[in-house]
């Protein structure tokens, strides 16, 4: 039976999450815009991907794919797939769903890294979809020695994190603000390994700008045309991705 406090506790805890719910958008901070937005929805219901043949790589690596916030691993399974087919050794990112960050999964995220890395004796290549790049780039960042390159593909790396139509959904799930995690980070200092931003002007939930950043910011960044949602399984963006693996950085 609920006591009295845990009572008054979760009272206090949904009120405190509806008021990051409530928060105004900053005076001059762009989403994109409303149609786009609403053509997202359409991906939510997981169809059958395209077949997808992949190239062989020209220098197979271990891959760790990262998913989106809310999103699961499966999710980036025709990725996965591609992937594999090509040659490369591909890992998902072993914490289930991505409902944001916390120091205990980043712990573990960092530790699952350093595994895959020791295990192949080489570094790893980090493909993040949208949140699951911003963890990409952090640890990068923190420990560029178990990191090979990293892809982020519409991830709000760049300018205010509110810039989007997804942060106040992440503010309720995560019960802290989208401008201050759990976990001490530097989402826009660029991470001292290769890092390509993946992009696309028809994303309804990432703004472009965001997703692509400055230069400084990135090595390169690469504007595609598919979806937000579809970032995780079309053709285009698994096409690219394969490429940006292949590429020998200078």
């Amino acid at each position: 039976m609920a006591t009295a406090g845990s009572i008054t506790r979760f009272w206090n805890e949904g009120v405190r999450r509806g008021a990051l719910l409530r928060q105004p958008r900053p005076e001059g901070v762009k989403a994109p815009p409303l149609p786009l937005f609403l053509s997202e929805l359409k991906g939510l219901r997981r169809g059958r991907a395209a077949p997808f043949e992949a190239p062989r790589a020209l220098r197979p690596l271990p891959v760790i794919l990262l998913p989106g916030f809310g999103a699961h691993p499966r999710r980036m399974e025709p990725m996965a797939r591609a992937l594999e087919q090509a040659g490369h050794a591909v890992h998902d990112w072993g914490l289930g769903f991505n409902f944001g960050p916390t120091p205990q999964n980043f712990a573990l995220l960092m530790r699952r890294v350093a595994t895959i890395a020791r295990r192949h004796g080489a570094p790893v290549a980090l493909v993040g979809w949208s949140l699951g790049g911003l963890f990409a780039r952090e640890i990068a960042r923190r420990e560029p020695r178990l990191v090979a390159k990293v892809v982020t593909m519409g991830t709000p790396f760049s300018g205010d994190p509110r810039a989007n139509n997804a942060w106040r959904a992440y503010q309720v799930v995560t019960g802290h603000a989208v401008d201050a995690p759990p976990v001490e980070c530097d989402f826009t200092a660029k991470p001292p390994v290769p890092t390509i931003a993946l992009w696309s002007p028809r994303d309804g939930v990432i703004h472009p700008r965001s997703a692509a950043g400055w230069p400084g910011e990135r090595d390169r960044a690469v504007a595609l045309r598919c979806s937000h949602l579809g970032f995780a399984s079309a053709p285009e963006a698994i096409r690219e991705v394969l490429r940006q693996l292949d590429i020998v950085e200078a």
